[in-house]
């Protein structure tokens, strides 16, 4: 060993840590991409709504047919603020701190973003979601591994099909268990054992709404769990369908007395008028 080695191998694993780095940062925004490509049609369904029944409103001077007008675009307005919210929150805070989180309410929001293509893809949603404390985890990663496996699920269910979203809690291994289950084709045994390697991918290519196939998600989801010190688990029989466990660590007590709450860059607010169908 020469006197320069080990400054230079120090000097090694710093450039791989900024490389690191680096591309954790494009894959954030590159998931942040997708996250605003997959709403934009929703959105602007959103707005042909509220313009509609406001002309429709404007035409009509009887009160039932204004009434329904205003209660239309307010729901809308509501639907509005959601999606807007889901995408600021999943645009926040872009730093790696990990806090005490409440995993439902990632999930929900994530599920805000997805509502238009699982309904364009005729995809059922279930959700069993038991009463779990919070994780501490980092929430925008979280996010983004699951919105990455519901994007999988989604795609694995080419028309019609249903999605289990679960949520559980281990008490023995002070974990909770967050797993996204489809009933599509499953996942032959031979590839199980390469489906976290980077670059591998069942998929050709990316489908028609641009995503998949390029295999850097799940290897991506497994390093961001990892890096929680937890786990992803995956079981899969063909014919039958897929399911991805995450195993993600329960906040101490301590923690969980002041949890972080989220910053939303949109308040609708709310009057006892605000329920409409």
């Amino acid at each position: 060993m020469q006197p320069g080695d080990k400054i230079n191998t120090d000097s090694a694993q710093q450039e791989i840590a900024m490389l690191r780095k680096r591309l954790a940062d494009a894959q954030r925004m590159t998931a942040l991409g997708e996250l605003i490509s997959t709403t934009t049609h929703e959105f602007n369904n959103v707005l042909m709504t509220i313009i509609n029944y406001a002309k429709i409103g404007m035409r009509h001077k009887d009160e039932p047919t204004r009434d329904k007008s205003f209660e239309k675009i307010l729901a809308a307005g509501h639907r509005a603020a959601k999606i807007t919210n889901s995408v600021l929150g999943a645009a926040r805070n872009r730093s790696n701190d990990f806090e005490p989180t409440d995993l439902e309410r990632i999930i929900q929001e994530t599920l805000v973003l997805l509502e238009r293509e699982l309904s364009k893809y005729r995809i059922s949603l279930e959700t069993q979601f038991d009463s779990v404390p919070l994780a501490l985890v980092n929430p925008n990663q979280i996010q983004q591994v699951v919105l990455n496996l519901l994007i999988n699920a989604r795609q694995a269910l080419s028309e019609g099909g249903l999605v289990i979203v679960k949520l559980s809690h281990d008490k023995a291994a002070n974990m909770i268990n967050l797993t996204v289950r489809d009933n599509g084709p499953g996942i032959p045994q031979a590839y199980l054992t390469r489906i976290f390697d980077p670059y591998f991918s069942t998929k050709d290519g990316p489908d028609e709404t641009g995503k998949g196939g390029t295999g850097v998600g799940l290897a991506t989801c497994r390093d961001i769990i990892e890096m929680h010190k937890g786990k992803i688990q995956v079981a899969s029989t063909v014919g039958k369908g897929t399911a991805f466990t995450l195993k993600l660590p329960v906040a101490t007590s301590s923690m969980t007395m002041t949890p972080k709450a989220p910053t939303f860059g949109i308040q609708v607010p709310t009057t006892p008028s605000a329920d409409v169908a």
